[in-house]
């Protein structure tokens, strides 16, 4: 073992006191086993940087290496971040966020671990990322949100055609700059879904802002400038482009997070028909769809009208048609430039004249 791999969180205990049911990650190390449960979250970052969940003191390593995510359902996902030396599962690179089992081999840079995810001896619990119960006892509370979705258009013919180190940088650092701007408008990222993010923000009780709507475009504005200035970093067949959708309503929420580190998630209709309505943008041929109720919030604005237009639809899984509203980013960058004020932009400075494959090492 390189004597610069260690392992540095709060959580590194010896492997004889293992739980009997619960997740974790294995390292090997010049002192023994050494393991990390990972319980009371839905993610956490891997790198070799301070502030990430689990710091790999590692020359090997990128300073924002990799995220592990898991699901309500108890599956976990690794998503390369574009780290300069890769992710592997079992010997080969992660390009593209994959599902892991137990006993997958992992390295990161040049540090070996090994997940394990052991079988319940309750048949009936769902493992995941709380001790017992966990869809059932993180779902607590009917909050007003608006969840976003946003997808990378023409992803498989990407993959098809990308040498696999240029598509799982080019992945990577597309989903950790989405991170940032995301969490630059309020919110978080929520789920990394292939090719596709997942974010959710939180209103009041009964009512929604105009503003709250505005400060999501800013985002869905800035991913879109950020996709296209990354799309210039890489040798690609063809210009990278999003598609994405907005949903307001009432969603069942709650808090999987502990201590210091909340990390609520939403599930319902409300976020179903969010990515029916993001996979609709193409049926309508738009960049960006918004739901009825959306829109709604939006009513009285300047030039609204000139920016979305209404169209019908047939969604996957829902017996009537559904009313959307739908423009494309030049059309929502000018409606944003008639509407936003100062404190609405301060996230537009986040896209700049960068070497997106150097900010990483």
């Amino acid at each position: 073992m390189c004597r610069y791999h260690h392992l540095s969180i709060a959580a590194y205990v010896p492997v004889d006191i293992l739980p009997g049911e619960n997740p974790y990650l294995l390292l090997d190390t010049d002192k023994g086993q050494r393991f990390f449960p990972l319980l009371g979250r839905a993610y956490w970052k891997i790198g070799r940087s301070k502030d990430n969940d689990i710091v790999i003191k590692d020359q090997w390593i990128s300073r924002n290496h990799a995220v592990l995510q898991s699901t309500e359902t108890g599956d976990f996902y690794l998503i390369d971040l574009g780290s300069r030396n890769g992710t592997f599962v079992n010997g080969r690179r992660v390009s593209i966020p994959v599902t892991i089992h137990n006993k997958d081999r992992i390295s990161f840079g040049k540090t070996k671990v090994q997940f394990h995810r052991p079988t319940p001896s309750n048949a009936g619990r769902q493992p995941g990322n709380l001790e017992s119960d966990t869809l059932t006892s993180t779902v607590h509370e009917r909050r007003l949100t608006s969840v976003l979705v946003v997808d990378i258009r023409n992803f498989t013919a990407l993959t098809q055609q990308l040498d696999e180190k240029v598509l799982a940088s080019l992945i990577g650092n597309w989903f950790r700059h989405a991170g940032s701007i995301v969490r630059s408008s309020g919110s978080w990222v929520d789920k990394y879904i292939g090719d596709a993010i997942m974010a959710i923000w939180f209103h009041g009780q009964h009512e929604v802002s105009q503003d709250d709507i505005l400060q999501i475009f800013q985002a869905i504005t800035q991913l879109q400038k950020m996709t296209s200035a990354l799309s210039e970093q890489y040798p690609l067949p063809f210009k990278l482009r999003i598609g994405a959708a907005v949903n307001t309503g009432y969603a069942m929420v709650g808090n999987t997070g502990s201590g210091e580190h909340p990390d609520y998630t939403a599930i319902g209709d409300t976020v179903n028909a969010a990515f029916r309505l993001e996979s609709a943008t193409k049926e309508i041929g738009k960049d960006l769809a918004i739901g009825a109720t959306t829109y709604s919030y939006l009513i009285g604005l300047p030039h609204l009208q000139e920016a979305f237009d209404q169209h019908t639809v047939s969604l996957k899984g829902y017996e009537d048609n559904t009313i959307t509203y739908g423009t494309a980013f030049n059309n929502l960058a000018r409606f944003l430039d008639a509407n936003s004020s100062e404190e609405m932009t301060g996230i537009t400075g986040f896209v700049g004249n960068v070497g997106f494959q150097d900010l990483n090492g």
